[in-house]
């Protein structure tokens, strides 16, 4: 993505490098150098209002609160689902797999989108869409329907997955590692958030699974609003830099080439595969072991809820390390920890695997902070989340659907525990390569 494109956010967009930054004190416009000059390009400007960046951290906090409850709210209910639309344990594991899949498939375009329409018209739409999509497929009345119009939610939260560190680090260029933590922290709460209150919430809508799901899309609705008002406020914001005049030719970033890219793309996969698999099934595992449907949505619950404090501090943390290999090996212990539990006596100490698990799905807010660490402008972060996310989600595909086929066949969750253990030795390898202290531009 070229900062010309990056520019239609607002001023500060472009690399960490620029003088156009948005200052500590929220004021707008262009902002001079330490010489006294504003840069060239920069007068022409029409300053953006001082209330614009408000409303854009507005619009981050919304639109993370909305990329897992289209996920957690249907694994909360995945047992009345199956029933619902007469699933098998395979075609389930098929569902927990579909939203790797779309976001690998949508979220590869990302960029793309970015370049034609400007990161804030595409996270805008991608909020409509999470709102038409959550809201129309319980009621398609079978599989494919259902799974169709899923696809649609699951596209709009692909491409605001991979824009929300573009958006970051254009407007937020000196504060990555706060933002950042602020956008884990209100991912998390909207996960967690799902999987504490769908169930219950259910209940009180007459216990029809599908008011359960859908109530969820008027969250999406209102997050649409805020990035209305920063489309709105494209053409005055954007200036001269928009068309190009001001923009600085970047060096070409062959991401394919950079070993930090693919060390990332594999880790970020390997987690979004423990990510999804806890999502989907960790509630079943729990119902199976004689625990009630209501308390296994809790237990869900709190282990995204746990990434709700840590993944505020933890970006915080990673941004002050030179290294964050040894953060990527301490939440994977917790995992080995976790799933050690789950196996052993998965009903008797619950709510301590579920905390364990809550610390290591801590490892997405850390695979969010590297891709803002590992690029100089925000040109190579665009590359670099859309590389990342899309081959990692790739790679997490095989995992949710594998582990519903060792479930049927089996019998048990020995087989599909023991999996997810081992995945977490090769996550924490890659982990350790993807911390250093690395730039893709030196690298392709």
């Amino acid at each position: 993505m070229a900062d010309e494109d990056l520019a239609t956010l607002g001023p500060a967009a472009g690399p960490p490098t620029t003088s156009t930054r948005w200052p500590a004190d929220g004021s707008a416009g262009p902002q001079p150098t330490p010489g006294g000059a504003v840069p060239e390009g920069a007068a022409a400007a029409v300053p953006a209002p001082r209330w614009l960046p408000g409303i854009v951290i507005a619009g981050i906090v919304l639109a993370a609160l909305n990329l897992r409850p289209a996920i957690t709210s249907l694994g909360a209910l995945l047992e009345e689902v199956r029933d619902g639309l007469g699933m098998s344990a395979t075609v389930a594991g098929l569902l927990t797999s579909v939203p790797s899949l779309c976001f690998a498939v949508f979220g590869i375009a990302a960029p793309r989108l970015a370049r034609r329409f400007g990161p804030g018209a595409v996270v805008c739409g991608g909020m409509a869409a999470i709102a038409a999509g959550v809201a129309v497929r319980p009621f398609t009345g079978g599989t494919a329907g259902f799974l169709a119009v899923s696809a649609l939610a699951l596209a709009g939260i692909a491409v605001s997955n991979v824009l929300m560190p573009v958006v970051i680090k254009s407007w937020f260029p000196d504060r990555v590692g706060p933002m950042t933590g602020l956008y884990s922290m209100a991912l998390a709460l909207g996960t967690s958030l799902a999987a504490a209150v769908t169930v219950p919430m259910t209940s009180a809508l007459g216990g029809s699974w599908r008011s359960g799901l859908a109530v969820w899309a008027v969250l999406a609705a209102v997050a649409v609003l805020p990035w209305l008002a920063v489309v709105r406020r494209r053409s005055p914001a954007a200036g001269p830099s928009a068309d190009g005049a001001a923009s600085a030719p970047e060096p070409p970033v062959r991401i394919t080439s950079s070993p930090t890219a693919w060390a990332l793309a594999v880790f970020f996969g390997l987690q979004a595969t423990a990510a999804y698999i806890t999502m989907g099934w960790m509630p079943q595992i729990f119902r199976d072991a004689g625990v009630s449907a209501g308390t296994a949505g809790v237990l869900l619950a709190v282990t995204m809820a746990m990434g709700v404090p840590l993944s505020f501090v933890l970006p915080r943390v990673a941004s002050r390390m030179r290294h964050q290999g040894p953060l990527a090996v301490g939440l994977a212990v917790c995992g080995l920890a976790g799933y050690a539990g789950l196996w052993l006596a998965p009903a008797a100490g619950a709510w301590a695997w579920a905390l364990l698990m809550g610390i290591a799905n801590c490892s997405f807010p850390l695979a969010l902070t590297m891709i803002g660490m590992r690029s100089t402008s925000s040109a190579g972060v665009a590359k670099l989340s859309a590389f990342a996310q899309s081959v990692g989600y790739l790679i997490s595909i095989p995992g949710p659907l594998l582990v519903g086929a060792l479930y049927q066949h089996s019998g048990g969750w020995g087989l599909p525990i023991a999996l997810m253990a081992g995945l977490l030795v090769p996550q924490m390898a890659v982990g350790v390569l993807a911390g250093r202290d690395r730039r893709i531009e030196d690298e392709g």
